[in-house]
């Protein structure tokens, strides 16, 4: 969040991106972005701005009627109060005339999570006499990142999940060897009730995700008592569940097991993903400890070279990773992209992400193994410390 204490960082960012500022715009909550940056509460109807420049104190551009929600906006810094477009825009220029200015807005729409102002408010800052730049790389140092203590609470929820995880695989394999198999909606609220024991929370609208055979070839598969699904004997079972310490970022894993004896085919389903997996992990690691940099879509591609090789690339439909910053488990971080969209985006310090190759071949099954990646001053951090190796047998 932007605050006095944070200011120096927010200079030093802005001088190493080579801008003049950066102008933050929300909507009604339009952009989350700002929104977080800037952390306002109360009712905002109107367009505001708050320029960051590289130097000096940020400036506020908020409309007459709507003060409360910068109570605590520092009475050292600037604010510029307007009731008409004429002003606004008058405002807008005295800040970023003849500046060159980052924003939330990705050329082409390459990155979608980090394209949140709109055409028109680009084309009225163009118009002031700004040169707009994308925000990506800030948005990955300020908004994104992860402290230390976050990333500790990160690795303590992932040793949660995993064992999570474990135990609920071995609880399905045992209730079908007893001839009582658990429903998969059934599965998916035992580790609800895990993650609860653990002190953890969840997503309350989604998840975990319990899909059994045929049902783990939809990625987004939602189990639901009104569609009950038993999981049974030589069922191949993928388990994808998420949860946190309160405030902090999420750890997001996928388990793979087969009830039973695998067959030939979902075993080298499985090694082909796992192989996967690893490829982009390696790459990452190799990379960073030697000091290099690297970018998200170099780790998608890595993975997605593994699957092509053995023979499964039409069935990986999605990106290798996503984002996970400290406010959600989907985050504005850079993704590990080359599909959806183009993320070139740097992996530096303080990033997490998620690291998910997967085969959906529809009607037949669906495996996708996934841990999740941190960077920090030393390299890559791996959660959890045990990844899976083999596909489980329970």
């Amino acid at each position: 969040m932007l605050t006095p204490d944070t200011l120096p960082r927010f200079h030093a960012a802005l001088r190493d991106a080579d801008v003049d500022g950066w102008l933050l715009y929300d909507f009604r909550g339009t952009n989350a972005i700002a929104g977080g940056l800037l952390g306002l509460e109360g009712m905002l109807s109107r367009r505001i701005f708050a320029w960051v420049p590289r130097d000096g104190s940020p400036v506020a551009i908020t409309h007459a009627i709507e003060q409360a929600p910068w109570a605590r906006w520092p009475a050292g810094w600037g604010r510029v109060v307007y009731r008409s477009w004429r002003e606004l825009e008058a405002a807008l220029a005295g800040c970023v005339g003849g500046r060159r200015v980052a924003m939330e807005y990705s050329p082409g729409d390459a990155v979608p999570y980090v394209d949140r102002v709109p055409a028109g408010v680009l084309e009225m800052v163009r118009a002031a006499g700004a040169e707009v730049v994308g925000s990506g790389e800030l948005v990955s140092r300020l908004y994104a990142a992860w402290t230390p203590a976050q990333l500790a609470a990160h690795r303590r929820a992932a040793e949660h999940v995993a064992a999570v995880a474990r135990e609920a695989l071995a609880h399905a394999g045992a209730e079908a060897r007893a001839g009582r198999p658990v429903l998969e909606h059934e599965l998916a609220a035992r580790v609800r009730a895990g993650f609860a024991r653990a002190g953890l929370e969840t997503d309350h609208d989604h998840g975990p995700i319990a899909a059994a055979g045929a049902n783990a070839a939809n990625p987004h598969y939602e189990p639901s008592p009104e569609r009950p699904h038993p999981i049974g004997a030589g069922d191949v079972l993928l388990l994808d569940l998420w949860a946190r310490e309160p405030g902090a970022p999420y750890a997001d894993q996928t388990w793979m097991a087969v009830l039973g004896e695998p067959t030939a085919h979902a075993v080298t389903v499985w090694e082909a993903v796992r192989d996967a997996r690893d490829a982009a992990a390696e790459l990452l690691r190799a990379r960073l400890a030697g000091g290099g940099v690297v970018r998200g879509a170099e780790a998608d591609r890595a993975a997605r070279a593994v699957i092509e090789a053995r023979g499964f690339g039409a069935y990986f439909t999605h990106r290798t990773g996503h984002s996970i910053d400290v406010r959600e488990l989907h985050g504005a971080g850079p993704h590990l992209d080359d599909l959806e969209t183009r993320d070139e985006r740097l992996l530096i310090p303080g990033v997490g992400f998620s690291i998910e190759p997967g085969v959906y071949i529809p009607g037949v099954l669906g495996v996708r193994s996934e841990i999740n990646g941190a960077v920090d001053e030393d390299g890559l951090v791996v959660t959890p410390a045990e990844p899976q190796r083999e596909l489980l047998v329970v």
